[in-house]
């Protein structure tokens, strides 16, 4: 008699019902497990809840829907999936061969998008290689995105117009953590190890790691940290907030006394109110973004990177760094979310210094000495990457470094056709490398001018270094690579991620010297 598992792909009996996956004989996946129930009605503006337990076997080899988001012609991403409200579900791969409780290291990946765009089921984030090459289990996620998970509708609570509805803060956060519980009690029997995993993610992504480090609520839900270019200062106060989310109402058309009417709002009609906000807040005030994490009180009690400089992390090992020209893919997108431009800088430090007047900022001559020898274009890009990734994460790691090992790094690995676009080391570009899924389809044009053979021997080292990472808190390499020593303020050891690697002390000195030690970000 056959096997009905290996006939009709491998079953997991999850806390919530059985799942069936796939096994092409390199890796087992199962695609679109729900983690939540639908975050419909009354649960649009809720924390995620529970979903309910299924009894039959469901279906987990295709993707599952993708949280609703605006679009943008400029990027146009292929999100793995169609939109739809009930889209909070995961996606775990495993090596095949690999049994119930086979106790290895888990990565759970956290995806980016300025807080608005991207899944867990794009294909940049396929986990065969990751998981196959680097024997462990790969988890990505979706959470709420954009006005549905990161606009606070809190003051309205307990309010006559909402009719008795009540809006949580901070649903994005709150979906990660729940998609954590959900990994912490099921990831054994898809053959990891819950008491190792390491959570990992890029830009908003990063950003949400780094505050989910500085929030009670994580804690001990993952054992270790990536954060690739987390936006760490991204993180605004509730008077903020509220001033978001009554643009984000005016141009719904919905009053305060009609705010119960939000259930049941089109989606198309939310996503075009957000899109309006999305686009007007970064051109009011350069710097800023409509939607972020925000300190509640509740979930985020503090600023993370303030957190973090008073050792009140949570104290796991982190591995934490950004790419040398971050900046360059906004300036190529003509994308107003990176003050570029002299007069956006200048615009967003009054605003910054009239918020918090005992700030001191760097002089012109500390200016023009931290980025000698660059034409003023150059100047604007290297003080946008600064501000909003370098700095901050060497503010993070710094404070961090006190409470647990860090390890910093900075990617510089580009090819001629990047180099030939000025786009270079841009953001988001070592995410192929990370992931090992270099090629994304015949019109992809990063390799087409060569460097695909160093392409791929950047990719197995970092891949090495992160797994290395995820499964024993050290981002060891090969024998003969670079070791990558953990930062301390005595040296401030960096790895540089190019053609060769190498360590470096105190790369950012002279940033150091420029901006200081306080947190220049908004509040």
């Amino acid at each position: 008699m056959p096997d009905p598992n290996r006939a009709g792909g491998p079953v997991v009996d999850t806390g919530y019902g059985p799942v069936r996956g796939s096994d092409d004989g390199t890796v087992k996946r199962w695609l679109g497990i729900r983690y939540a129930a639908a975050p419909v009605g009354e649960l649009r503006w809720r924390a995620p809840q529970p979903p309910a337990r299924q009894r039959q076997i469901v279906d987990a080899t295709a993707a599952g829907p993708v949280c609703p988001q605006i679009t943008d012609p400029r990027l146009p991403l292929d999100l793995g999936g169609r939109q739809g409200e009930d889209s909070l579900v995961l996606n775990v791969w495993a090596p095949s061969g690999t049994e119930a409780a086979a106790g290895k290291p888990v990565m759970v990946w956290v995806h980016g998008g300025a807080y608005v765009l991207g899944s867990g089921s794009q294909p940049l984030y396929d986990g065969s290689v990751l998981a196959a090459e680097g024997d462990a289990v790969v988890v990505t996620l979706n959470y709420r995105l954009g006005p549905f998970g990161f606009l606070d509708l809190s003051q309205f609570n307990g309010q006559p117009g909402a009719k008795g509805l009540r809006f949580d803060t901070n649903l994005g956060l709150r979906d990660v953590l729940l998609a954590l519980h959900w990994v912490r009690d099921n990831i054994a029997a898809f053959g990891g190890d819950p008491h190792r995993v390491t959570l990992f993610g890029e830009s908003a992504g990063g950003g949400i790691i780094t505050t989910l480090l500085a929030s009670p609520a994580a804690e001990g839900l993952f054992s270790a940290a990536i954060a690739q270019s987390s936006p760490a200062t991204s993180v605004y106060d509730a008077e903020r907030s509220r001033a978001v989310a009554g643009q984000f109402l005016e141009r719904l058309g919905v009053s305060d006394d009609e705010i119960g009417r939000l259930s049941e709002a089109p989606v198309p009609s939310i996503l075009s109110a957000a899109k309006d906000v999305f686009d007007a807040v970064p051109t009011q005030s350069p710097g800023l973004l409509a939607f972020a994490p925000i300190v509640d009180g509740d979930l985020v009690p503090d600023y993370p990177v303030a957190a973090a400089r008073a050792g009140r992390t949570h104290p796991v090992p982190l591995l934490i760094g950004t790419n040398e020209h971050e900046a360059t893919v906004f300036r190529w997108m003509k994308s107003p979310l990176m003050p570029i431009t002299p007069g956006a800088l200048r615009s967003m430090f009054a605003a910054i210094v009239a918020e918090q007047p005992g700030l001191q900022l760097p002089t012109e001559a500390q200016i023009t000495s931290a980025y000698s020898g660059l034409r003023p274009k150059a100047i604007g890009l290297g003080m946008a990457r600064d501000i909003g990734f370098r700095m901050p994460t060497l503010w993070f790691a710094e404070g961090h470094s006190a409470v647990a090992p860090v390890y910093l790094y900075r990617f510089d690995f580009t090819t001629p056709m990047l180099r030939l676009l000025r786009l270079g080391a841009a953001h988001a570009t070592e995410l192929p490398y990370v992931w090992g899924n270099l090629v994304a389809g015949p019109k992809d044009p990063t390799f087409k001018l060569g460097g695909l053979k160093h392409g791929r021997a950047v990719s197995q080292r970092v891949r090495r270094r992160w797994v290395n990472f995820a499964a024993t808190g050290q981002p060891a390499g090969a024998a003969g690579e670079p070791v990558w020593r953990p930062y301390r303020r005595e040296d401030r050891a960096v790895l540089v991620i190019d053609k060769q690697d190498k360590t470096v002390a105190d790369l950012d000195r002279d940033l150091h010297a420029t901006w200081g030690s306080q947190v220049l970000n908004f509040r």
